[in-house]
This record gives structure tokens, sequence and C-alpha cells, in this order.
């Protein structure tokens, strides 16, 4: 969220310092990531202690909290556990938010600091260990599975079929109508590809394991003292190993990388035997995704200000010439 939501900073001093614990020093609201529902902040004790703070809006999954516990108790250094309230619990409730705390990493997401040939395997082998990680019955139950379910092709053509003749008076959704209409024949051909790698891949016996599901560059937090951490936990999920390992190469994400960067990351993860018809679903379909979640915000609202104007540029990125789209159609078979 980019713009400072609706509360009261007072009201969430008062929130932390009452089930936290803590003596609030300074909340600073920081204007980052695209969800609209997850508004963060910065927050210091009165003994210079920093944490990072999560108000979540909307939907709240459970597991988004209780699994990121789970793992780093079970020895994955690279998640940042959330901090317990002075009950036990992971979350407290404040109106209409979830609140939720961490202990605060000053640093750089691989976005904007390439990972270095060390990372690059660090960043592999703890994916691995998120991979092979068995979980408790208690967790598991949470967990959805990969159904390979055509919802967002249907919205995203939903979308496309009502913005024919649809006049749109907001200028940031105006601008994306003309821009989706100008290439309609390109959607059609990616969600035709998605629907036909889905029929292709869910007949296949890929076993489920543990999925982060989001793992691109901006949930790679690269420390001060260059510790990697995989942040983000919103949308964890049971499904192929490809479900995560599609970012690596295809740009999803910023996920930029060289063979050689590849190399690094696998020799990390360990052996793969990666399915590539499974790598470009879920290439195609992420990109479907995303789409569906642009026009949802564009198109059934007005708000979100600067919010709307940086959904439009990453829609428009993914179209760009060997950008991600041309990457996830023409994702080929290859041996890893």
């Amino acid at each position: 969220m980019l713009e400072k939501p609706a509360i009261a900073d007072e009201t969430i001093v008062a929130c932390v310092q009452a089930v936290f614990g803590l003596a609030v020093d300074r909340l600073a609201f920081l204007p980052l990531g695209a969800d609209m529902n997850t508004a963060v902040y910065r927050l210091t004790t009165q003994d210079q202690e920093p944490y990072f703070l999560k108000l979540r809006s909307g939907s709240f999954k459970e597991i988004s909290v209780t699994l990121p516990h789970f793992l780093h108790e079970q020895g994955i250094q690279e998640l940042i556990p959330p901090c317990q309230t002075q009950t036990g619990a992971l979350w407290a409730n404040l109106g209409a938010y979830k609140v939720m705390l961490y202990p605060f990493v000053a640093g750089h997401d691989a976005y904007d600091v390439p990972l270095t040939e060390a990372q690059w395997r660090q960043f592999g082998a703890a994916l691995k260990r998120v991979h092979t990680a068995v979980l408790p019955p208690s967790l598991a139950v949470a967990m959805p599975t990969e159904t390979y379910s055509p919802n967002f092709r249907e919205r995203v053509e939903k979308f496309m079929w009502q913005i024919q003749e649809r006049p749109f008076a907001e200028p940031v959704a105006r601008q994306m109508a003309a821009f989706l209409n100008e290439k309609r024949a390109v959607v059609a051909q990616l969600v035709q590809r998605a629907a036909q790698l889905a029929k292709i891949v869910g007949e296949r016996p890929l076993p489920n394991v543990l999925c982060h599901s989001d793992i691109h560059a901006w949930n790679l937090l690269i420390s001060q003292d260059g510790a990697l951490h995989l942040v983000d936990w919103d949308d964890p999920i049971l499904a192929p190993k490809e479900r995560d390992l599609m970012f690596i190469g295809a740009g999803l994400g910023g996920i930029w990388c060289t063979s050689r960067e590849e190399a690094l990351f696998y020799a990390g993860y360990g052996p793969a035997n990666v399915d590539h018809d499974a790598l470009a679903y879920y290439r195609c379909e992420r990109i479907i995704q995303d789409i569906a979640a642009y026009c949802e915000q564009i198109f059934l609202s007005d708000a979100g200000g600067a919010d709307r104007e940086v959904a439009l540029r990453q829609l428009v990125s993914n179209f760009l010439p060997n950008s991600t789209i041309d990457l996830a159609i023409n994702s080929g078979r290859q041996t890893i």
C-alpha cells in the first residue's frame, strides 16, 4: 500500500503497547508493496529497538503467520518469525485490521540489490528446505492445495469482454482499458496456453510440496550484513515444486537471472527433475492472476490514489518484448 490507511497512529501505538507490551517511541508509515489491503510501518521502541509492523485488512489467513513461525522453529533461519503477544498469540485485532509485529531487518530487496553467488546458493538451499518441510496435521489441514482452477482465466476473459464497450471516466481505468483492448490477442493466447497446460499438468502425478507461491525478488530481503530472508508468507500452498521454481529466470517479480545464476540456485537446491510443462503453466497462470488483480483494482473502484498508476505500469511491463509474457508462452522443455 502506497498511501497511508485511515487509522490514527495513536490508535496503532496504543494497541501495540497494550498487546505486545512495548513502550513505543516512534511510528512511521512505509509506502511499500502493491497489496491494497496491507499497510506496513517501522516502529521504534523507547530503548531504540526497531520493529516491522504490518496491518492487514480484508481477508486474513492464519497460516500466513503460523507457518513462518513453525518453519523458523524448525531451523529455517531465512524466515523472519512474527513476534508473540503477551499472551503468546501471533497477531492482534484492531478494528477491521489484524496487527502483526516482526523484528525490523534493515536492508534491500533482491530487485534493488542483486544476489551474490553465495546468496543464489543460499536461496536455492533455503527453498529446498521449505519444499521438504513436514507439516504437523494442524498446519497441513489449513493449507490450500493446487487444483489448477480456471477461476483467474475466467475472470480475465470476463473483464476483457466487459471493457470492449464500457466507457471509463477515471484516467487510469481509461488507459488500462485501451491498453488491454489493444493487447486482446496476446491476452487470449496467454489464457489459451494456460488452459492447455493446466489439462496436461493436471493429469500428471506431480507430488505436492509446501510452496511459498510468491517468492519473487521483492520478497527476498537482503540485510545489511548480507543475510538472506524469505518474506511475505501470505499465500502458501501445497503444490508441485514448480509453483515456486517457475520464478527462477522468468522475469516474474523481478527475478531475471543469467544461466550462471540459475545454475548457482540449483547448486544450492540440489537435483530437481523439473517438469517444464508445469513451469510453463505456472508462469502463464501467474501473469493471468496479476492481470485479474489489476483489473479488479482499477475497473471495480476509483480508489487507490498512487497505487493505481503503479498497477498500470506493472501491467504494461508484462507485455514488453521479451518480457514475462513472451517468456511464459515460449517456455520450452529443457533439462536441469
